[in-house]
C-alpha cells in the first residue's frame, strides 16, 4: 500500500468550509456552491457577493448533506488533461491544501514528495457518467459502458398524439428501471435540424446513437421518443423539431407542450449564431399556455389519479444551449452583465413573460473545430437535477399517469389550423371546439370536459335565435326568493293521471308547473283575458345552443302522441275482445275519466236493478247518484244531483235514486272532496266528446299515417331511423321501431324494456326509455 493511498481517509465526514473569505475570513462552514464564481461560500459571503449587480443572477446551489463540490484545480482552462475545458466533481479533499481534487488533478498536483503526505479525505462516488469513467477503474468503466450499451429508445407518443405504451408496467419495462425507482425527466426542444438527438446522445450516452440521427433532409424524429439514463436516473425525452414540414402541425405542436408539462428540465437547443426571436416566442407562449391550461390540469390529475407524489404546478427549469461558430457567446462582450440578465431583457423587449418556468439558464459553447463540447451543458443539467426545491423525483408510474391524463384531456383533431393568433400555442389547441349555434361563441372550457360532467361554458353572452327559440323560463316567484327554477310548458301536471290530464288539457290548455309552487299557469284557464306567462309568472333568459344538445323544446305538448299510444293500445285490445271498435273505445275512455265512485265498465256484466246481462251491443249507463251500472230502461229518469258535484242541471239517475232524495251525510262529504277532482274530468269528457269521437275513427286508419303528425318535436322521424341506436340491429317488418321518450332516438323493444318518468319532456308518469337513458342519474 502506497503512502498516498494510506493517507486517504474513507471514514471521515468531510466538512466543507467557505473558499471565498470575503466576509467570514474563511472559517465558516460552506452553505452554497456557486458554479459561476467557482467556489464554496458560507451564508455571509454568498449574501455579500451576490448583492453586486453583475453577480446577482449567478446559479447557486444550497449544499445538502453528502454534497460533492467541483474540483478546485479544474478551472475550465484546459489545465486538467482529463476533459479539455471541463470541470469535474471532486474525488478527494486535501486537508493540508484545503482544496477539492478530482482523480487526475490529485495525481497531477500531489505526486510530489511534500504533498504526497498530505492527509486526503475521499468523497462518495460521483454520479456523472464521464467523471465515473475517468475516476473508476477499468472494470467499473466496462460495467458503466455495458449499462449504456443496453439503453434503447422507444416511441412514447406518435405524431397523432396517441400513446404507444400500453400501461405503467409496459412503460417501466421499456425504460428498464425499477417500479419504485425515483426519476426526473429531461426533454429537448428546438427547430428541426438543430441536432437535438445528437445533443442527447453525446450528453447522456457517451455518443451512442440511442436516439436516431440522420444526415438527410427528412426529419429523423417523428413523435416523442424516450430512453432511460441509468447513470443519472433520468428519463430522457426527444421531441420532434419545430418548423418542420408535415401534416397535423397543430397536434404536433400541442404534443410538445404536454411533454414540457411533465418535464423537470427542458433544453432548448439552437445552433444559430445569434438568438432568434422564435426562441423567445416559443418559450413565452409555452409559459402562458402552461399557466392557463396545464398547471390546473396537473393539480386535478393529482387528485383524480390518486398520485402519491403531487405534480408541481410550477413549470420546469429551462437551459438554453447555444452553440456558435462565428459569433461570441451571449454576454461575452458585456462582462458586467450575466447572460441570464440579458435573456430577461430580451423577453421584456418582446413583451413576453416566461413566468411559468422555475428558472431560465444560458449555457453556450463556441465550436471552432468539431466536435461540440457538451460538458458545460452536462454540468448545468446536473445542477438542476440535484435541485429538488420545486420539483421532486417520482416513480415512472407517476410520470406515465401524468402524460396519459394530459393526453386524454387535450386530444382530438384540430379542424382549423389557420387561427388569427400568431401564438405557437393558440387557445384553440387546448379548449373545447364546440361553437354555439345561435351566436357563434366558442366554449371556453378545456377539451373533453364533458367526460367529467362539466357542461359547456361560453366566452360571451348569447343572442336570441328564432330558429332555435333559445329562451328558457324560470319561475318568477322562486327567483324573487333567491332560487332559480327552470320550468317548461307541458301537456299535463305531474299530479294528474295520464287520461285525466289529457281531459284537462283539452279544456284548459297547456300547463306550466314549478316543483316548488306547483301549477303556476294554464293557457286557457279563463274564458277570456288569459295573459302571457312572461308577463305574469315566469321570467326569460337567453342561453346558448351547443351542437348535440336537445335544445330548449319548450313545446312539450305530447297530447297527440299520448292519444295515439292509447289508440294503439285500444286497437290491440279490440282484436282480442272481438267487439266493435267504437264500443271498446267508448268503454275504455269512460273508465279513464270516470269519477271515483263509478263502477268500472269492465266489472258491469248485468244491470244492477233488473239483473239482465249486457250484450256486446248494449249500452251501459251509470247512475250519477250511486255510480252503479244500469240498462237504459232502468235509468231513464233525470234529476239534479248537487251532492255529487253535478250542480243543479238534471242528470241521469236510476229509478231507485230518483225516488230516494235523502242522501247520507258521508256521501255529501265525499262529494265535496271529489268536487273539482276526478268529476271534472267526466264533465270535460262529455264536453269534448266530439274530440274523442275523432280519435275513435283513427282505429280504422292505419296508424302509420297519423304517427308522424303526432310525433313530438324532439323525436327522430321514422324515415331517418335505419337501426337501433343501442344494439345497431337494422329495423325490418319483424323488428318494430320504438322511440325513447327521453332522447327521442329509435330503439328496438329489447333495448327499451324499462319505464321511468321524463318530466323534462312532459312525461310525468313511467314511459318507455332506452337502456342508455335508463342509466342516467336523477330526473330526465
Amino acid at each position: 500500500m502506497s503512502a498516498q493511498s494510506s493517507a486517504v481517509d474513507k471514514g471521515m465526514n468531510t466538512i466543507l468550509v467557505c473558499q471565498e473569505s470575503y466576509a467570514c475570513g474563511g472559517s465558516d462552514e460552506a452553505a452554497f456552491e456557486c458554479d459561476e464564481c467557482g467556489s464554496l461560500q458560507c451564508g455571509r459571503c454568498e449574501l455579500e457577493l451576490h448583492r453586486q449587480e453583475r453577480m446577482r443572477n449567478h446559479d447557486r446551489v444550497r449544499i445538502a448533506p453528502g454534497h460533492i463540490p467541483f474540483c478546485d484545480s479544474c478551472k475550465g482552462d484546459s489545465s486538467c488533461p482529463a476533459v479539455s475545458g471541463g470541470r469535474l466533481r471532486a474525488v478527494v479533499r486535501c486537508q493540508g491544501c484545503k482544496i477539492n481534487l478530482c482523480l487526475d488533478c490529485q495525481k497531477r498536483t500531489h505526486s510530489g514528495v511534500n504533498k504526497k503526505k498530505h492527509p486526503l479525505t475521499s468523497y462518495p462516488p460521483v454520479r456523472d457518467a464521464q467523471e465515473s469513467i475517468m475516476a473508476a477503474g477499468d472494470s467499473q468503466m466496462e460495467i458503466l459502458k455495458a449499462k449504456l450499451e443496453m439503453v434503447r429508445s422507444f416511441l412514447l407518443v406518435d405524431e397523432k398524439e396517441d400513446m404507444q405504451v400500453k400501461d405503467e408496467k409496459d412503460f417501466v419495462s421499456r425504460l428498464g428501471c425499477g417500479p419504485d425507482e425515483l426519476l426526473k425527466v429531461v426533454s429537448i426542444f428546438g427547430n428541426t435540424g438543430e441536432g437535438k438527438s445528437h445533443t442527447l446522445n453525446h450528453t447522456f450516452f457517451l455518443g451512442r446513437e440511442v436516439f436516431k440521427t440522420s444526415p438527410t433532409q427528412d426529419s429523423c424524429t417523428v413523435g416523442v421518443w424516450a430512453a432511460m439514463d441509468p447513470v443519472h436516473s433520468v428519463v430522457i425525452i426527444d421531441t420532434e423539431g419545430l418548423l418542420g414540414a408535415g401534416v397535423n402541425q397543430g397536434q404536433r405542436t400541442r404534443l410538445l407542450l404536454k411533454v414540457l408539462a411533465i418535464s423537470d428540465v427542458i433544453i432548448y437547443r439552437t445552433h444559430a449564431d445569434r438568438l432568434h426571436d422564435d426562441l423567445f416566442k416559443f418559450l413565452g407562449d409555452a409559459s402562458e399556455a402552461y399557466l392557463k391550461h396545464f398547471s390546473r390540469e396537473l393539480k386535478a390529475t393529482t387528485n383524480r389519479c390518486g398520485l402519491d407524489v403531487p405534480l408541481s404546478t410550477l413549470g420546469p427549469a429551462v437551459i438554453i444551449f447555444h452553440e456558435t461558430v462565428h459569433t461570441k457567446l451571449l454576454g461575452a462582450d458585456k462582462p458586467s452583465e450575466s447572460a441570464e440578465r440579458l435573456l430577461q431583457d430580451r423577453f421584456r423587449k418582446l413583451g413576453l413573460l416566461p413566468e411559468a418556468f422555475s428558472s431560465i439558464q444560458y449555457r453556450g459553447t463556441r465550436t471552432y473545430n468539431p466536435p461540440t463540447d457538451f460538458s458545460g451543458l452536462l454540468r448545468s443539467l446536473e445542477q438542476q437535477l440535484d435541485n429538488n426545491t420545486t420539483r421532486s423525483p417520482r416513480s415512472a408510474g407517476v410520470i406515465y399517469k401524468a402524460l396519459q391524463a394530459l393526453s386524454e384531456r387535450f386530444s382530438g383533431d384540430i379542424q382549423d389550423e389557420h387561427f388569427t393568433s400568431n401564438s405557437f400555442f393558440p387557445d384553440e389547441y387546448f379548449t373545447c371546439s364546440c361553437i354555439c349555434l345561435s351566436c357563434g361563441s366558442g366554449c371556453k372550457r378545456s377539451m373533453n370536459h364533458l367526460k367529467e360532467g362539466l357542461d359547456h361554458e361560453a366566452k360571451h353572452r348569447c343572442r336570441y335565435s328564432a330558429q332555435y327559440d333559445n329562451r328558457i323560463y324560470t319561475c318568477k316567484a322562486c327567483y324573487e326568493v333567491g332560487k332559480e327554477v327552470i320550468v317548461v310548458p307541458k301537456t299535463t301536471a305531474s299530479s294528474d293521471s295520464p287520461w285525466f290530464g289529457l281531459a284537462i288539457y283539452a279544456w284548459s290548455g297547456y300547463v306550466i308547473e314549478c316543483p316548488n309552487c306547483s301549477v303556476i299557469y294554464r293557457s286557457r284557464q279563463y274564458w277570456y283575458g288569459n295573459q302571457d306567462p312572461v308577463e305574469t309568472v315566469v321570467r326569460t333568459e337567453i342561453q346558448h345552443i351547443w351542437p348535440g344538445s336537445d335544445g330548449f323544446l319548450k313545446d312539450n305538448h305530447n297530447a297527440a302522441q299520448r292519444l295515439l299510444d292509447g289508440v294503439k293500445y285500444i286497437s290491440q285490445s279490440v282484436s282480442d275482445l272481438s267487439v266493435k271498435p267504437a264500443k271498446a273505445v267508448t268503454s275504455w275512455l269512460t273508465d279513464q275519466i270516470a269519477p271515483a265512485y263509478w263502477k268500472p265498465n269492465s266489472l258491469i256484466l248485468k244491470c244492477h236493478k233488473c239483473a239482465e246481462e249486457f250484450q256486446p251491443n248494449d249500452t251501459k249507463h251509470h247512475c250519477r247518484a250511486c255510480g252503479e251500472g244500469f240498462c237504459d230502461a232502468c235509468s231513464s229518469k233525470t234529476r239534479p244531483v248537487p251532492e255529487r258535484g253535478w250542480g243543479l242541471a238534471p242528470v241521469r239517475v236510476c229509478d231507485a235514486c230518483f225516488q230516494n232524495r235523502g242522501i247520507p251525510t258521508e256521501l255529501l262529504d265525499a262529494a265535496l272532496e271529489d268536487e273539482g277532482g276526478t268529476l271534472l274530468a267526466r264533465k270535460v269528457g262529455e264536453a269534448v266528446q266530439s274530440t274523442f269521437g275523432a280519435v275513435v275513427g283513427a282505429i280504422d286508419i292505419p296508424l302509420g299515417l297519423v304517427k308522424d303528425a303526432a310525433r313530438p318535436a324532439y323525436w327522430v322521424p321514422d324515415q331517418e331511423i335505419n337501426s337501433c341506436c343501442e344494439c345497431q340491429r337494422e329495423f325490418n317488418p319483424r323488428l318494430s321501431i320504438h322511440h325513447c321518450r327521453a332522447c327521442g332516438q329509435g330503439v328496438c323493444d329489447d333495448c327499451s324494456q324499462d319505464r321511468r318518468s321524463v318530466p323534462s319532456r312532459g312525461w310525468d308518469h313511467p314511459v318507455r326509455v332506452c337502456n342508455s337513458c335508463k342509466q342516467k342519474p336523477g330526473d330526465l
